[in-house]
């Protein structure tokens, strides 16, 4: 994976949890376009985190072969739904499993960029320690984190080793009487999972909002 930090002249700001279109145009012509979740807080210019796929058109390139001074098109920012703009008081769960950590990692930076107190937490599944993406920088944004490993766990490693269900939910998501808002992101079928785990626990399907990502088409 690689963070690419953009310069988008006359870029007017995002809001924490949108996300862009990024373009590339090749030298025959042909056009290869995806959606990549913004992975900076709102005051931090624009930056995404890109995973490569190794059939993908476009995030082999962002990852292997972009270097300063290229040019991408880039349309947006996109979306008014997944967001979180930090004015609310409730407090705030991110479920995230693999990449789906990249649009909730600009919230929870937003929180620490505009110095709220809001409660935060997050919920992250990966599957093994080397693919916790932000690994260093989640233990200083001041919020709570809980990780599971689903495949392979590091020796001494205290934390879960299994995919987010109803029962790691219970134990580690907000109780349902504090009406917390929720972020899930990840793969449909993680979406699916964790946001039936909450609504058996109790939560307002109101609650919680979801953004799912799938294989290139």
């Amino acid at each position: 994976m690689k963070t690419l930090e953009l310069d988008v002249p006359g870029w007017a700001g995002h809001r924490a949890g949108q996300h862009v279109d990024v373009r590339l145009t090749a030298e025959d012509g042909y056009q290869a376009q995806r959606s990549y979740s913004i992975a900076s807080a709102p005051s931090d210019g624009l930056a995404l985190t890109v995973e490569r796929l190794d059939d993908g058109e476009v995030s082999p390139y962002l990852v292997d072969e972009a270097r300063e001074g290229d040019q991408l098109e880039v349309r947006g920012p996109i979306g008014g739904y997944f967001v979180w703009d930090g004015t609310e008081t409730e407090p705030v769960l991110l479920v995230a499993g693999g990449s789906g950590v990249v649009p909730v990692m600009a919230m929870a930076r937003h929180r620490a960029r505009i110095g709220s107190t809001t409660p935060m937490r997050l919920i992250y599944s990966s599957r093994s320690w080397d693919d916790v993406i932000y690994r260093d920088e989640l233990e200083t944004l001041g919020i709570e984190v809980f990780q599971t490993l689903t495949r392979e766990q590091p020796p001494g490693w205290s934390g879960y080793s299994r995919r987010i269900d109803r029962e790691l939910l219970a134990e580690t998501a907000w109780p349902a009487s504090q009406s917390p808002r929720v972020y899930v992101c990840g793969s449909t079928r993680f979406v699916d999972a964790a946001a039936d785990g909450l609504l058996e626990l109790g939560y307002d399907a109101g609650w919680i909002r979801t953004e799912r990502f799938g294989a290139t088409g």
